[in-house]
């Protein structure tokens, strides 16, 4: 019998297990160790054909014995779907990682964030524009949300922490190595200031090609709206914007120069109505309405305007007094998982409901 932070990490070892199972078998199982040991007693044998069980074999105990040695030699910690601190905004994401590793602070429901990505080869112009963006964002206090890579990236970083900001780095690459290495400094101040370095990947994963454009769906999904300075037609920028698009999330772009190609992706994302064209982060905070006044408190607040499908899932919790994700799921059968997911994240920011320990949920 291992411990359930071994078991948690052995599922990522699992050679047919996809993130998307993975948090499939998190609605049927209580955790991880469930998972391991009452496989087949808890899924149905039809359902069990169709998924390979998970193993320990040799291979796999010793690869997790070593990541857990490393993210203990090197203070890198670790979140998990069902913890309690899983961002919140990241979990209604259909195609989200049921996982992920982290240096820094643990804090990842943000009261506002907002993604800042770009081109990796910025002009001067591209660096000013970030630092006009960030400055206006630094009355909200919002978390600046990037990459880490060179460019638009960096100077992302770099002046939310000129500007006192919280920031957070989601990298391509494992804790092995900071990519790129000229970054490492950076890191590092991020880190100092009270930021949060962010990895899905283990220790050793290298900074191959396929990773960058995987991690961009985090930086999309952990932030309110993502903002678009200098890109290509082509490239994790405009990939990042698409993708936050899909989540329903706000997308904003910086214009530029017609005769520049790189402002080319930034000006098909306003000509298509993807993303609403900024000028300064004071435009971001009057669009996302974060200059209204703070709301009433829940004492005085009698009624909070809920769409239908909010009705729907509020009336059936309230009434049940306590709910599991699963019986949610079963009642609201008419509605999509993803949607569902959605739904509840946004009942939470409201303040309507409360997720509790094993994914149950009660009204407020």
């Amino acid at each position: 019998m291992y411990s359930e932070l071994f078991y948690r990490l052995a599922l990522g070892y699992q050679e047919h297990y996809t993130p998307a199972v993975i948090k499939k078998l998190l609605q049927r199982f209580d955790n991880a160790t469930d998972i391991f040991t009452n496989f087949r007693l808890k899924l149905k044998p039809e359902i069990a054909k169709k998924i390979a069980e998970p193993e320990v074999t040799d291979t796999i105990r010793r690869c997790v014995e070593r990541e857990l040695e490393l993210m203990g030699k090197h203070s890198i910690s670790y979140c998990f779907y069902t913890d309690e601190n899983f961002p919140k905004r990241l979990r209604a994401c259909s195609d989200s990682p049921y996982q992920f590793f982290f240096k820094g602070e643990a804090k990842f429901n943000y009261e506002k964030a907002v993604a800042v990505v770009g081109t990796r080869n910025a002009t001067t112009y591209g660096k000013e524009c970030v630092k006009h963006i960030v400055e206006g964002l630094a009355q909200s206090n919002a978390v600046i949300i990037s990459g880490l890579a060179m460019g638009i990236d960096t100077a992302a970083h770099e002046q939310a922490l000129a500007y006192g900001l919280r920031t957070a780095a989601v990298m391509g690459t494992g804790f092995k190595r900071i990519y790129p290495f000229s970054n490492s400094q950076l890191a590092e101040r991020i880190l100092d200031s009270g930021g949060t370095l962010i990895a899905e990947y283990q220790y050793d994963t290298k900074p191959d090609r396929q990773n960058f454009p995987r991690r961009n769906r985090i930086i999309a999904g952990l932030a309110d709206a993502t903002v678009v300075v200098e890109t290509a037609i082509k490239g994790g920028s405009i990939i990042t914007a698409y993708i936050a698009h899909s989540y329903n999330r706000d997308v904003f772009a910086v214009p530029g120069n017609i005769f520049q190609q790189k402002h080319d992706g930034c000006h098909e994302l306003i000509r298509k109505n993807i993303a609403a064209i900024v000028t300064s982060g004071a435009d971001i905070v009057e669009l996302m309405n974060w200059d209204a006044p703070p709301p009433k408190s829940r004492q005085t607040e009698l009624f909070i305007p809920l769409s239908d499908d909010e009705l729907y899932i509020t009336n059936y919790i309230k009434n049940k007094k306590e709910v599991s994700i699963d019986e949610l799921m079963e009642f609201a059968n008419n509605i999509s998982t993803s949607k569902i997911n959605a739904l509840l994240l946004g009942l939470e920011f409201k303040n309507v409901i409360e997720r509790k320990p094993g994914k149950m949920y009660v009204c407020v």
